[in-house]
């Protein structure tokens, strides 16, 4: 198949960006998105033009480092795959792809479709950890968990930090982020400790950042690709109110 492609070009986070039109021919529909940007980028390089800069590590969907938006999508059309795991042949021949970078504050340009996401290393730097001491693998069965439990903080432990979730929001609001990753910790044993805190913390961090707030719009569960649910916001919500009102530390854990 041939393609038109229209990849945003920005040299770095203060200079000015636009739009640049490529031909992507004979396209196999068995590429993925990444294979594709790489024959293109073979050609730039071969007729003395600049590569389109794009970010990547694993190819398996797991890494979260692949994202773009395609077509006004993050991580492109299909639902709970990662940009890595897009094949062409959700595509069609003669198709023009408009290609652009998270568009947030909080994640600026480096190059082209490259941002800066160390905002979400801050925020688990803020608080996404548990200090307690938790030596080597125990048995399975020695910290007893309820089912339930396990299975939620094991869904909420899913989210690979991408970013999808801050580029579909129409207010760049990191609360499915930060949510999972509150949620994942809270809901383990080893994870009560420091739990009210963490929150205060972590929410504390993603506002510095200049995140937007969650106004329960729902795009971010749309675009994840871990189909992470909104359900963990409430969670959230309900620790940092709890926290907030200096009940955490009295009450203990809330479920």
């Amino acid at each position: 198949m041939n393609l038109t492609l229209h990849v945003w070009r920005q040299a770095n986070r203060s200079a000015p960006g636009g739009f640049a039109q490529y031909d992507a021919k004979d396209v196999s529909p068995n590429m993925s998105f990444l294979e594709m940007l790489d024959v293109v980028n073979a050609g730039l390089i071969e007729s003395g033009k600049e590569p389109i800069a794009f970010e990547h590590d694993c190819r398996e969907g797991i890494c979260g480092s692949c994202g773009m938006v395609i077509n006004g999508n993050p991580h492109g059309p299909k639902r709970k795959v990662t940009t890595c795991e897009l094949h062409m042949r959700s595509f069609k021949d003669g198709d023009e792809l408009w290609i652009e970078p998270w568009r947030a504050s909080a994640f600026p340009v480096i190059k082209d479709l490259i941002v800066d996401r160390g905002a979400f290393d801050r925020i688990i730097q803020a608080g996404g950890y548990i200090s307690v001491r938790t030596g080597s693998a125990p048995d399975a069965n020695a910290v007893p968990v309820p089912k339930r439990d396990a299975d939620t903080a094991f869904d909420a432990a899913t989210c690979i930090g991408c970013g999808a979730c801050v580029a579909a929001c129409p207010n760049a609001s990191a609360m499915l982020f930060v949510s999972a990753k509150v949620s994942h910790l809270k809901l383990m044993p080893q994870g009560q400790p420091e739990r009210f805190e963490r929150v205060l913390k972590m929410v504390a961090q993603m506002d510095e950042e200049g995140f937007g707030g969650c106004t329960n719009h729902g795009a971010c569960e749309a675009a994840c690709p871990k189909g992470i649910s909104t359900d963990f916001i409430a969670l959230l919500n309900r620790d940092l109110i709890a926290a907030m009102l200096g009940a955490g530390a009295d009450r203990g854990a809330v479920s």
